[in-house]
């Protein structure tokens, strides 16, 4: 079967990814059992497996994840309210973008998880310090992103709106904001995925609650299996993140 064929095959991306990550994990189970990976180090994808049943019942898995869906939906509203209407207003007045977004693009690439104390100081230790770290975390790249997609805006269809007489709040909501939503949405996409990395880590850190606390306690005990078991359901609830924002994206846009 040539690949253009295997494209026009319903839902083959998905098949060919879950066939690669199981090749993988089959992969990665050989050589532990032959002795090229060390199995006190890496346990066996197998036991891993075996380990999530008594991860989800002893660990209180889903109470955990809870707490930290709660913490991350706190730091995704933030970032979604504050990101897009920041970046609207630097797209507004050219001197304060040009003045700023050097700096907006700096502190995407800082590593903020390292201010933790800092906020431990100001917030005290509450689930506060940690949305608040998500926040900060994830807020740049929807600055810079809603920027972009407003700025790309193309100019056929700035002239169409302005050959209507629309006025400024029209041409936002009717032309700008439309036309930016595709490039908003993967700023929203990267700054959730950086806003669960940060809250897991500092949950990890200040061993608060939530998944990145029962990461610790795992690895403390040196649960190896269920370590891995609970990264994994990390890695989990981030590609669920991912799908629920692409399925929001689609339902606002059917048009695509």
């Amino acid at each position: 079967m040539t690949a253009t064929a295997l494209n026009r095959i319903p839902g083959a991306p998905a098949i060919v990814g879950f066939g690669t990550l199981v090749v993988a994990v089959l992969l990665v189970e050989a050589a532990i059992r032959v002795g090229l990976l060390n199995q006190f180090i890496v346990p066996l994808p197998s036991e891993i497996a075996a380990s999530f049943e008594r991860v989800i019942v002893e660990e209180h898995l889903l109470d955990r994840f809870y707490l930290t869906f709660k913490e991350c939906f706190a730091a995704a509203v933030l970032i979604t309210v504050i990101g897009v209407s920041m970046g609207t207003l630097l797209h507004r007045f050219d001197l304060l973008r040009r003045a700023t977004e050097t700096w907006v693009a700096a502190a995407a690439s800082a590593p903020t998880v390292l201010m933790y104390p800092l906020f431990l100081v100001i917030f005290g230790r509450s689930a506060t310090t940690i949305v608040m770290m998500g926040f900060v975390a994830g807020l740049p790249p929807v600055i810079l992103k809603t920027i972009e997609g407003l700025s790309g805006t193309r100019r056929v269809l700035i002239n169409v709106g302005r050959s209507f007489k629309l006025s400024e709040s029209q041409m936002f909501w009717k032309i700008l904001f439309p036309a930016a939503m595709p490039t908003i949405f993967v700023g929203l996409k990267l700054g959730l995925i950086f806003a669960l990395i940060n809250v897991v880590g500092v949950e990890f850190l200040i061993n608060f609650g939530g998944l990145g606390q029962l990461i610790n306690d795992l690895a403390e005990r040196y649960d190896l299996p269920g370590t891995y078991a609970a990264i994994c359901f990390v890695i989990l609830v981030s590609v669920v993140f991912f799908v629920v924002i692409e399925r929001i994206e689609r339902w606002l846009r059917p048009a695509d």
